[in-house]
């Protein structure tokens, strides 16, 4: 069964690559004048980046360009890449145990999708685990006060992508997320989940930007 992109589809797509663009240049300017470049940046970037790509694609070929392994595979370092650059920000001895955790999933999901292995719930394991981390790693660098309140657009986003995220992962496993997201939901909803997602986002590092907790 194929999904195709509807104008609403691409328009909210253009908007979430202009919107990540945007998020690109803002920690491309957090990092000048540093003469230590933090690691966590480059996390973010790489994120930000795949999500462009992304959604450049499907603009230009609809839906079914998720289907591809390599798509499938690349579309992995949003969520990973953004866990692991707040690992890096807000709990650095940590990092040394949770990025290879997640180098582990990735190669894991590179494994899966060119059928050297089956195991398909690898994908729903490692999204749920770096979704978590987006969700309430923020929260307790609000309450610890290492962010500002404001940081908590990072949790909304990662709420929302940990949604999306899952949803998919499920699918890619053959079975709906609680029965209910199906293909047909998911691809319904999947150009505003991103949207939405990339605005939780923004507001939270941004604000994080423009105001640090010294």
């Amino acid at each position: 069964m194929e999904f195709n992109t509807t104008l609403l589809d691409k328009a909210l797509l253009l908007l979430t690559g202009l919107i990540a663009v945007y998020l690109i240049y803002r920690f491309v300017q957090a990092l000048k004048g540093k003469d230590e470049k933090p690691k966590h940046f480059f996390y973010y970037m790489v994120s930000f980046t795949v999500l462009f790509v992304s959604g450049v694609l499907v603009i230009l070929f609809d839906f079914a360009v998720l289907a591809r392994p390599e798509i499938k595979i690349v579309a992995t370092l949003i969520p990973f890449g953004i866990a692991a650059g707040l690992v890096c920000e807000f709990h650095k001895k940590f990092a040394k145990f949770y990025t290879p955790f997640l180098f582990l999933g990735f190669i894991l999901i590179i494994l899966l999708n060119y059928e050297i292995i089956n195991f398909k719930f690898i994908y729903p394991i490692f999204h749920s685990i770096a979704g978590l981390t987006i969700f309430f790693l923020p929260i307790f660098a609000i309450k610890n006060k290492f962010a500002n309140k404001g940081f908590i657009g990072v949790t909304i986003g990662g709420a929302i992508i940990g949604i999306g995220g899952i949803a998919l992962a499920f699918l890619g496993a053959g079975k709906p997320l609680l029965g209910i997201f199906t293909a047909e939901l998911v691809f319904a909803i999947l150009t505003t989940i991103l949207f939405t997602m990339v605005l939780g986002f923004t507001y939270g590092f941004v604000k994080h930007l423009m105001n640090p907790v010294k």
